[in-house]
């Protein structure tokens, strides 16, 4: 690269390995078919891999310390020392068996820990990281908590990168995000009161960093784009004036992202930085206030390229953008980078080999965003001439895209755009349709059911594999899917279960499943990114008009029902969840998109009822996610995410019961949304926070039915019925009984058998009890 070529960065690149080394080996660690130092190999193989690949494509600021084991915020949490009692931690290092007890819980199993006195204890609770698709460890701060320094993860991994030559530029989450992120526990108080307690940890890392021989550091502060008071603004200057005056020679590059800085613009611009790095894919608009606001000195990153998505930049249209600013600033203080941290998108798209080759063109993964970074730098430098029919290229793909016939359908724009309020409204409303829907259904008070699926085994996996290969005929198939779909109606009939479902051993993905036979979607083979842990997923591409050719779920509800007397779930995935949870076109307004999304999930809501089905459920797990940043837009967003929603689920007739399912949610601030969306059941993540989330729906005097969860599906524990149980009393004290259902958290894809049927078990005992007792 020239030497007066714009300086790049990352900020963060994927952990989980192209073939995703990082899941199997963790998943070995954790059934014990490998050790420790099996594991900490892998981690050590897969991040030298990441600085080398970051190094081959001529990236100038490579981080350090942005690969975990199984999340970033718990790894500050436990370099900080903010370990919650139950997991019997005392001071000193933190032994990966209490980092993984924090991340996914303990069993309190006498053979499994009673040698060395640990009992079961469960998982701190996860929720998702801004508005993106990954999940983080909720921290839990006590009012009198203390910080530590347990172990220095950045320092190690910094100079693991120095053994190799390489020389990085070391990640850390910021202290304000950190506390803003985390929990009160304990009893109610502002966490961010423990920033002068925290800053003293952070001191000393960074004098550590500086003593290493680190000359810049990243600080993220995405806390940045959020709605700040005055006392956040104020406690963000006051850490990084202290920081700044503790470690004077460490340079500290102060990451923003997700968003627009807005009326936190002032505050950012006041931090004691080197530099400052803006998101202009989200927020486009706030350059020219940022570049006139900084100090002349200040190292201004520009976030130029995607982070969060996987589509191919129009490089020409980027670097006439920044143009102007790098030319008032000059090259020496300008970096480009991505958005944000690539862990949101895959690897490698040269590992499609089978995607469609126009497609294919329009794309660029994590290491093709390396590329295009380093093409838009050198068309600052006197290699711009080098690069020319590069960009002239990327300004075709784009061109080409937007005119493919591929990607535009009128049929299916015209019905979008003539959808009305009519098809968004139900006959009559639910304390009508409930009596109804009750006298059909005939259920015992507390019903018990499950969210959808049940474990996908291996032999399920290897089955789907055989017969993607075509080892496996689609008829010996189809036999296999049955005769798993049949043993789990047994056994959910010998259980107890009142409602049933087929288990969705069929699908590959609540998301994929339905976009495998949508048009306009488009799927990959190894373009895997992490939703949490070794929890990975490979998200659909949204590339075009979206419509259902025929239906999806119907036959295999049909088969599913006629094995059995009890009620059989309808199970579909909802518009709004399919578009949080797939890379989608940004050439359209995502409410558009959500919109023919909903109009081909509503055909099918409509024939699983003419087929027979009395109860159809649409998850719409994601719904809460896709909130906007800031509050100013939450309403924007939530009303055509609540219209979509009812756009698929209003053609039915009174009698057939609607469920959903939510993930992940606080309620309070959408509760006015949820209860708009008039479902007639909604189920609900509540076990990790000891059913506090109902107090939402207590306050409002939310009419319908809810399931709430009552055991954690994200752990391997097994809870006893006594805990459920008591959770139930929690529950009971918030709504009324003719209210509740009982169920679990979340689906039960991710389980063992010999987890999920105690559990169920279990679960049934304590809806039985509470029917004795009520």
């Amino acid at each position: 690269m020239s030497q007066d070529a714009i300086t790049t960065a990352t900020l963060g690149v994927p952990r989980i390995g192209r073939k995703r080394e990082l899941k199997f080996a963790l998943e070995s660690c954790w059934s014990g078919k490998s050790d420790e130092a099996a594991l900490l190999k892998t981690a050590k193989t897969l991040r030298a891999e990441n600085w080398k690949e970051q190094q081959a494509h001529g990236i100038a600021r490579i981080p350090s310390n942005d690969f975990s084991l199984y999340d970033h915020v718990l790894d500050t949490a436990v370099m900080v020392g903010a370990i919650p009692a139950r997991y019997g931690w005392n001071g000193g290092p933190v032994s990966l068996d209490t980092y993984f007890a924090m991340a996914r819980g303990r069993q309190g199993d006498e053979a499994e820990h009673g040698c060395c006195g640990k009992t079961g204890a469960s998982a701190m609770e996860m929720t998702k990281w801004f508005d993106t698709n990954y999940h983080y460890m909720v921290p839990e701060l006590t009012a009198d908590q203390s910080f530590a320094l347990t172990s220095n993860k950045p320092v190690e991994h910094f100079l693991e990168a120095k053994a190799l030559g390489i020389h990085t530029r070391p990640i850390l989450l910021g202290p304000v995000t950190f506390l803003k992120l985390a929990k009160p526990v304990g009893g109610a108080f502002d966490p961010l009161t423990l920033l002068p307690k925290l800053l003293p940890v952070y001191e000393e890392v960074l004098k550590a960093l500086a003593e290493a021989g680190a000359d810049w550091v990243q600080i993220d502060e995405p806390c940045l784009v959020l709605d700040l008071d005055e006392a956040e603004q104020k406690a963000l200057v006051s850490a990084y004036a202290r920081l700044g005056e503790a470690v004077p020679g460490l340079k500290i590059m102060l990451a923003s992202y997700f968003g627009a800085l807005g009326d936190n613009l002032d505050c950012a611009l006041e931090l004691a930085v080197e530099g400052l790095h803006v998101d202009l894919v989200r927020a486009p608009e706030q350059l020219d206030a940022v570049a006139g606001g900084l100090r002349k000195d200040q190292v201004l990153s520009l976030g130029v390229l995607d982070g969060r998505n996987i589509w191919r930049a129009d490089l020409a249209a980027v670097r006439d953008r920044i143009a102007p600013v790098i030319a008032a600033r000059g090259a020496d203080l300008i970096e480009i980078a991505p958005s944000c941290s690539m862990l949101h998108v895959p690897i490698d798209l040269e590992l499609e080999t089978q995607l469609d080759v126009d497609l294919k063109s329009w794309l660029a993964f994590a290491n093709q965003k390396m590329g295009e970074l380093t093409v838009l730098a050198r068309a600052f430098g006197t290699e711009a001439s080098e690069v020319a029919d590069t960009l002239a290229d990327a300004s075709r793909a784009v061109a080409a895209r937007a005119a493919s016939h591929k990607v535009n359908d009128p049929a299916v724009q015209a019905r979008a755009a003539g959808a009305d309020a009519s098809q968004m409204q139900r006959k009559t409303p639910y304390t009508t349709r409930a009596l109804t829907q009750r006298a059909r259904l005939g259920l015992p008070a507390f019903p018990t059911t499950t969210i959808g699926s049940f474990p996908q085994t291996s032999e399920v996996r290897k089955a789907r594999a055989a017969n993607a290969r075509g080892d496996l005929s689609d008829a010996d198939y189809k036999a296999f899917i049955e005769g798993e779909t049949e043993a789990a109606i047994r056994w959910q009939e010998e259980a107890g279960l009142d409602v049933l479902v087929h288990g969705e051993f069929e699908r590959n993905d609540m998301v994929q499943y339905f976009g495998e036979k949508l048009s306009g979607f488009a799927f990959t083979k190894h373009a895997w990114v992490q939703s949490y842990g070794s929890r990975y997923v490979r998200p659909p591409i949204i590339f075009g008009d979206v419509s259902r050719p025929e239906p999806m779920t119907v036959a295999w509800w049909q088969y599913a029902q006629s094995l059995t007397d009890k009620p059989m779930k309808g199970m579909l995935t909802g518009p709004v969840t399919i578009l949080n949870w797939s890379f989608v076109r940004n050439d359209m307004a995502r409410a558009d998109v959500c919109r023919q999304i909903a109009l081909a999930i509503r055909d099918e809501v409509i024939d699983l009822e003419a087929a027979g089905a009395a109860i159809v459920q649409i998850d719409e797990a994601a719904l809460r996610e896709g909130l906007p940043l800031r509050k100013s837009d939450w309403q924007t967003y939530l009303d055509w995410a609540v219209e979509s929603f009812r756009l698929t689920a209003s053609g039915v007739r009174d009698e057939t019961q609607i469920h959903t399912h939510m993930c992940y949610s606080e309620f309070n601030d959408i509760i006015d949304a949820i209860a708009a969306m008039d479902a007639d059941v909604i189920s609900i993540e509540t076990s990790r926070s000891h059913m506090e989330l109902l107090d939402a729906f207590r306050n409002y005097k939310y009419p319908n039915e809810i399931g709430p969860g009552v055991y954690d599906i994200h752990s391997p524990r097994v809870p006893a019925s006594t805990e459920m149980s008591e959770l139930l009393a929690h529950a009971r004290k918030r709504l009324t009984d003719d209210q509740i259902w009982v169920n679990p958290d979340c689906g039960l894809k991710t389980r063992k058998w010999d987890e999920v049927r105690p559990a169920i078990a279990n679960m049934v005992a304590a809806a039985r009890s509470l029917r004795q007792g009520a």
